[in-house]
This record gives structure tokens, sequence and C-alpha cells, in this order.
């Protein structure tokens, strides 16, 4: 029964993690509704079952690895409600609330005990399919990006050059902001992508799954993301380091496509 209930908080920890993007990154505060009870619901679970697990253990304090990965998650979601309760700082969410998921993926699903949900090819295909998205959003907004470069150039210096391609008659706002909105799509998109992938391959690989390079240079990648969505919405970066910063995104994307050629886990079986 304890795995119920963890299995039940990880779900929660995912839905929360999806609507705390909105609500720190999007000027959207009214999601804010759903990330903090999910949360909430997510520990009062999760506390649950971590004492139903100690008790059918017969010790008082957490000793095997799964035990300990879920008291860490556990106290985790509790110093990010206590800061939130506090500061109203619900930004932290963005990087607590996918880790504890991670954690409690590795608890709840470990060799031997049946999944939450049954594996099937469509929740591969989603998980591919949110990634190709959230790349490809990332192309568009370094495209804009760079096309906003070109035509500041363009603006300042009065040539005439270039005014045969028709993106440079875009005024500077509107590529600034499909700049910024690609990116913005593109983060719910990798951040579902990342769970999605996390859960099915903790059930058919294992934790080796999160010690693989390319794994890890996924979720640095996804790091990277959220912190040039950050700087871009709050300092309003733009025009040369504008491009620079997605430049760099970009590469750490090439840089993980290129590392599933040596990477020795990240070969899902065929259903």
């Amino acid at each position: 029964m304890s795995l119920l209930w963890l299995k039940l908080a990880v779900l929660l920890y995912g839905v929360a993690a999806l609507a705390v993007l909105p609500a720190a990154l999007y000027d959207r505060p009214n999601w804010r509704h759903l990330a903090i009870p999910a949360t909430v619901a997510a520990a009062f679970f999760h506390f649950v079952s971590l004492a139903e697990m100690l008790v059918a253990a017969h010790h008082r304090l957490p000793v095997e690895t799964h035990e300990l990965q879920s008291l860490f998650a556990l106290l985790l979601t509790l110093v990010f409600l206590v800061i939130y309760a506090r500061f109203r700082a619900i930004a932290l969410g963005i990087f607590v609330l996918p880790l504890a998921f991670l954690l409690g993926i590795l608890a709840a699903f470990r060799p031997g005990h049946e999944e939450l949900l049954p594996l099937r090819t469509g929740w591969i295909y989603l998980h591919i399919t949110l990634l190709l998205a959230a790349y490809a959003a990332l192309l568009v907004s370094l495209l804009a990006s760079v096309l906003y470069l070109i035509q500041e150039r363009r603006l300042k210096s009065k040539a005439s050059v270039l005014n045969w391609i028709p993106a440079l008659g875009t005024p500077l706002e509107v590529l600034d902001q499909i700049a910024l909105k690609s990116l913005l799509f593109g983060l719910p998109c990798m951040t579902g992508g990342l769970l999605i992938g996390s859960w099915i391959a903790q059930q058919t690989m294992g934790a080796q799954y999160f010690l693989d390079p390319k794994i890890l240079l996924a979720f640095a990648m996804w790091v990277a993301y959220c912190i040039m969505i950050f700087i871009r919405r709050h300092s309003g970066l733009r025009g040369r380091r504008a491009v620079y910063l997605s430049s760099f995104v970009f590469l750490v994307v090439l840089t993980v496509w290129a590392a599933n050629q040596f990477s020795a886990v990240h070969r899902f079986p065929t259903p």
C-alpha cells in the first residue's frame, strides 16, 4: 500500500512541476493555485507512504537506498513549501519539484514492483514528440534572435543590401516576441518530455538510466533553458547577447544529440 501512495505522490509532483512553470516564468500567477495544492497533496501522500514503508520494514529510520531517496525528496518538498509560505517565492519550485519527481520515481518504480500505468508505445512517442517540439522551439528562437540582430544592424547603418530577405521587414519588437514566446512554448514541452522519459526509463532500465552521460547532459540542457528564459524575461536581454545565449543552449542541444552515439543505456527496447 505504501507504494500506491508514493506513486500517487509522484503523479502529483509531475503535475506540480509542470504547473509551476507558468506561475514562475510566464507571469501567470493563477497557476500557483494548481502548483501549490498539488505539491501539498504530494507531500501528504509522500509522508503517508514513507511512514507505512518504515513500519513495514520494522525500523524507525530509513536504511535502504529507496527509503533514503524517498525521504530526501520529501524533505526538499517541505523546504520548498516552508519557503513559499514565508516569502511567496515560487521560483524555487522550478528546480525542486522536478527533482522530487525524479527521486520519487527511483523509489516508487524500482525493479520488481508493478507499474502505476502500463507502459505503452504511445508514451514513448509522446516523449519523443515533446522533446522534438522543444528543440524546434529553441531553433526558431535562435533564428528569430539572429534576424533581430541583422535587422537592428540594418536599421542603424541605413543599409538596403539585405532588404530582399522578407523577414527583415519585420519590426524588432515582433522578432523579439517571436524569440521569447518560442522559448516559453518549448520549456513545458522539454519538461514534460524529460519527466515522461524518466518514468519510462526507470521501468525499463532502472536507476542506471540517470548515470548515462546523455541523460545528464539533457538535464543540464533543461537547466540552461530555464536560466535563459529567466534572464530574457527579467533583464530584457536582446540583440547580440540574446543570440549568444540562444546559441549556447542550442550548442548544448547538439551536444546531447552527439552524446547519443556514445550512450550505453539510452536505448529503449522495441515494444
